[in-house]
């Protein structure tokens, strides 16, 4: 796998967990032959002692010998507390040392596996209590690409407490409104059609009323999502963006129609790739960015006038990355996947030190 980027050592992984899982019968098994080899696709020597140590011991309180399956090291404290299960069974942190041993570690993050799914927890909601919902959670049989981009923070050579726990902190309430909004948009509930329902209909909103309402409302919202689909299909085929000339021509571009606009997956992993290379020369609180029809911009503490680059991800055919020098003149350049982005890291490290003078 040395010769493969990230991505494919995780797509390779995922097609052999597909063909050896049904010939794994006990949970050693299940360490050795999925879980090893996914810690090692992260970075981790899983041989050696003073980085990844196999049957962790953690005494609490009167309860002594206890063992977490792994704990990660970095420079002799851990940092990731891992715990498997056999691919068959069902995960359940309330079973297992776990949620336990998080408040007494040193540790900021933890993970529960069967070696299919994949589960990452830190302690958002309380600090040194480990949340009951992970921030992060995949199928590795069929994870996505969002989600790669997502579990690469973890790998050693990304690592980084302070970063990895601000997009967890993001990811987890975006994760928990999109379940909402989807739950809504799927089955709309009584206050969510009323708010609809008293802004067009004169009378009375009675129980009737709303059960009337609910089908249209439904109705209305998935002719929306494909109105704006065929719209986004149809901006894709711009391939050409005229450079930035002032502010107020930047936020005309930024004021079309913010309805139409959607902002993909793919485009918030980008923002996450742009954030992680320049974590290193600024807070990356202060790296924002901005959707519109045919790009998705980011910029430095969300000023126009500091654009970083614009990722043009939309397009069936090609995608871009817009660069800037100096003088903000943008340069296009094609790129095969949103990976390729960490290949324009001088040019963006280059413009966010312009800013920063």
């Amino acid at each position: 796998m040395k010769n493969l980027d990230f991505k494919d050592q995780i797509k390779q992984f995922s097609e052999r967990v597909i063909k050896l899982k049904d010939s794994i019968h006990t949970e050693e098994a299940t360490k050795n032959a999925l879980i090893m080899p996914f810690l090692q696709i992260l970075g981790y020597d899983v041989f050696n002692p003073l980085e990844v140590v196999p049957e962790f011991i953690c005494d609490i309180g009167i309860k002594k010998g206890e063992k977490i399956d792994y704990a990660i090291f970095q420079e002799g404290c851990p940092v990731i507390l891992v715990e498997c299960k056999h691919w068959k069974q069902k995960l359940d942190i309330h079973d297992g040392q776990l949620l336990r041993y998080f408040h007494v570690s040193k540790a900021k993050f933890s993970i529960l596996t069967n070696g299919l799914i994949f589960r990452f927890y830190t302690d958002l909601v309380e600090p040194n209590k480990m949340d009951e919902k992970p921030f992060l959670e995949f199928n590795i049989e069929e994870i996505k690409d969002g989600q790669i981009e997502q579990l690469k923070e973890f790998h050693k050579s990304y690592f980084n407490i302070d970063s990895i726990y601000q997009s967890a902190s993001e990811l987890k309430y975006i994760n928990e409104i999109r379940q909402l909004v989807q739950e809504e948009f799927q089955e709309p509930n009584d206050e969510f059609v009323r708010y609809f329902v008293k802004q067009v209909y004169p009378s009375v909103v009675t129980a009737k009323i709303l059960d009337a309402f609910r089908p249209l409302v439904k109705r209305t919202i998935t002719n929306i999502i494909n109105d704006t689909l065929n719209v986004r299909l149809k901006s894709a085929i711009v391939k050409e963006e005229a450079p930035i000339k002032d502010e107020e021509a930047n936020a005309q571009s930024q004021s079309v129609s913010e309805k139409e606009i959607i902002t993909t997956d793919e485009e918030i992993e980008g923002f996450y790739i742009v954030r992680s290379i320049l974590r290193q020369k600024l807070p990356t609180t202060r790296i924002t960015h901005r959707d519109a029809l045919s790009y998705f911009a980011i910029f430095l503490d969300d000023n126009n006038r500091k654009p970083i680059c614009r990722l043009y991800l939309n397009s069936t055919n090609k995608k871009y990355i817009g660069t800037f020098s100096e003088g903000k003149k943008e340069l296009k350049s094609e790129i095969q996947s949103i990976d390729d982005i960490y290949n324009f890291s001088s040019d963006l490290e280059g413009i966010v030190d312009t800013y920063l003078k």
